[in-house]
């Protein structure tokens, strides 16, 4: 019985670096979100860090501050839809899919 409850710490341990090398991937990727057909452009880490925003010259000519203040945040959005989706799929690999209470995935 003691071996069996010893394996599985290592196994949990193992699992857990796994999951902090699988973190300081992500923290690397990046993914670009869209708005406005691509006028708009957000790229962001999957730490949630803003890399870089990108804005079509076509709009700085926009004389509606309001257009242009909601594609951004819509580009931004659409980052942090990418991040989640990319980290969900990044971590299911990992735990096999299983669903552990009080794992956080979250970066």
């Amino acid at each position: 019985m003691k071996g069996g409850l010893g394996n599985l710490m290592k196994q949990a341990q193992a699992m857990q670096d796994n999951l902090r090398k699988a973190q300081e991937e992500l923290a690397n990727i990046e993914v670009e979100g869209k708005s406005g057909g691509g006028m708009v452009k957000v790229t962001m880490t999957c730490r949630h860090d803003i890399r870089k925003v990108d804005i079509d010259d076509s709009m700085m000519n926009s004389e509606d501050k309001e257009v242009l203040e909601d594609l951004i945040a819509a580009a931004v959005n659409d980052a942090v839809r990418k991040v989640e989706q990319t980290t969900q799929e990044k971590m299911a690999g990992l735990t096999g899919g299983l669903n552990i209470p009080g794992l956080n995935l979250q970066m």
